[in-house]
């Protein structure tokens, strides 16, 4: 280490005399020749700039027209980059310590009352608190207090009779949504499909070209032939799902809840299943025509209800699926393709 800085000393100082000379662009060049060969020296077959040899060049690029046409060692374009690293971390370093000024005992203190206040006063917001800060002679906004307030986190007890209402309502609860699949000539095929909430099963599905609300009702009408208990649909605003879907569904029993606009986490279930659905299906082919998606839906729903495992069903598929148990010590686990090989099932099998 020592050694390569006395050797960059010893250039600099080499190249000092030739500053005297009367052509000063001559001695610049001069300057810029030995410089690089140096660097050409220290590292060989590729050489590799340091810090100071960068710092070198962006100086020179202040003070000398035509430094590009003495360049080779590097492309001016890298110079120029090089020049705006250090303009950012030049700025970057006069922000933070105005940052650290603004940062004064005041500042924490305020922050140490917005969370005082929060857990003091649990049916405050940001609000309420912002403008008690500004009584107090506190100087900020609104968004800050909201940004400094704890999170609230519900206590177990809250957890628990939350878990409790959901699972003795989901039973009668389903969801219904479209999601769109492009073919291989690029027109879009609607896939509309219900799925219930309490296990996770997918009850009906269907594509078309056309989703129109008659189409939508008849559907229903096919689907809750076989399906019965089911006392609320939830669905979001689209013009697909208009009055005559929700006559139908009264016609059927069922209640309809319409999701507020532009909220599809408040039909998560079935937004669930149809990221399940691209992931584990439709990201790994390529749809040719609606008998060909219809297909391949069957294959994937019917693993998806009998054989693939589900976190929130304690790891156990929509419709069960019994635990398989080792017989003798020469059975041998063996892998049964689901969906055309893209999944698959593990049973123990007997050796022959």
């Amino acid at each position: 280490m020592l050694k390569t800085i006395l050797s960059r000393i010893a250039v600099f100082l080499q190249s000092l005399p030739f500053l005297f000379y009367s052509n000063a662009e001559l001695r610049l060049e001069i300057i810029v020749l030995k410089q690089q060969l140096a660097a050409f020296k220290r590292e060989k077959p590729r050489p590799k700039l340091s810090r100071l040899d960068r710092i070198f060049w962006v100086c020179l690029r202040r003070v000398w027209k035509k430094w590009e046409d003495a360049l080779f060692i590097v492309k001016p374009k890298t110079v120029v980059n090089w020049h705006k690293t250090v303009f950012k971390l030049y700025w970057n370093f006069i922000s933070n310590r105005r940052k650290e000024k603004k940062q004064n005992n005041s500042w924490r203190e305020a922050r140490a009352l917005v969370r005082k206040m929060t857990v003091d006063n649990e049916t405050w917001g940001a609000p309420r608190i912002h403008g008690e800060l500004l009584k107090l002679g506190f100087k900020l906004s609104e968004r800050t207090v909201s940004r400094y307030m704890p999170k609230k986190e519900p206590s177990g007890d809250n957890l628990k009779k939350w878990m409790a209402f959901l699972k003795n309502h989901r039973e009668g609860i389903a969801a219904m949504d479209f999601f769109t699949v492009p073919t291989l000539f690029f027109r879009n095929l609607y896939c509309f499909f219900i799925i219930l909430h309490d296990k996770r099963r997918l009850v009906h599905f269907s594509v078309t070209f056309h989703p129109t609300a008659e189409w939508v009702s008849q559907q229903l009408k096919e689907a809750f032939v076989s399906v019965d208990g089911i006392k609320y649909m939830i669905h979001d605003r689209g013009t697909n799902f208009s009055s005559l879907v929700r006559e139908t569904l009264k016609g059927l029993g069922i209640e309809s809840v319409r999701t507020s606009y532009r909220s599809p986490w408040q039909n998560g279930i079935a937004e669930r299943w149809v990221g399940s659905c691209r992931r584990e299906l439709l990201d790994h082919l390529i749809v040719l025509n609606e008998t060909h998606l219809l297909k391949l839906l069957e294959e994937y729903v019917r693993y998806y209800n009998e054989d693939r495992t589900h976190y929130n069903l304690d790891k156990h598929p929509p419709l069960g699926r019994p635990v398989l148990r080792r017989e003798s010590d020469d059975d041998k686990v063996i892998a049964l393709p689901r969906v055309n090989g893209l999944h698959h099932k593990y049973v123990w099998k007997k050796s022959a």
